[in-house]
């Protein structure tokens, strides 16, 4: 199974920016971020597979980008405009069946440790 690990996540105050890190051990064609939040629960908000293609939840769309560099198996998601409901646990996660959108990856097989985040008003 392949290993993730996120970094970057910490502190911020509502309206700043953070950027999270993930890389895996191996190759995987899907990947993105799914987080936990006390007002939502678990919810995957953006992917990216292996040709570029990305899709995000409406929830950070405009807001977050994500990226990622296939040669270092590595991820990254650009979180600008943070809002105080952003607050939770990030994890990263991967796959290599199915489709890859923001809303499939709760079905991902491997995900990180998870990150957290902590938003101030």
């Amino acid at each position: 199974q392949v290993k993730l690990v996120e970094s970057g996540g910490g502190s911020v105050q509502a309206g700043g920016s953070l950027r999270l890190s993930c890389t895996a051990s191996g190759y995987n064609y899907c990947m993105g971020w799914l987080r936990q939040t006390p007002g939502k629960g678990r919810e995957g908000i953006a992917s990216i597979d292996n040709e570029g293609f990305i899709n995000y939840d409406d929830a950070v769309k405009g807001r977050f980008t994500i990226s990622r560099d296939v040669a270092r198996n590595t991820i990254y998601l650009q979180m600008d405009q943070i809002q105080y409901e952003d607050s939770g646990v990030y994890y990263c996660v991967a796959k290599d069946v199915g489709a890859c959108f923001a809303s499939t990856l709760k079905l991902a097989s491997n995900r990180g440790r998870g990150i957290q985040v902590d938003v101030s008003s």
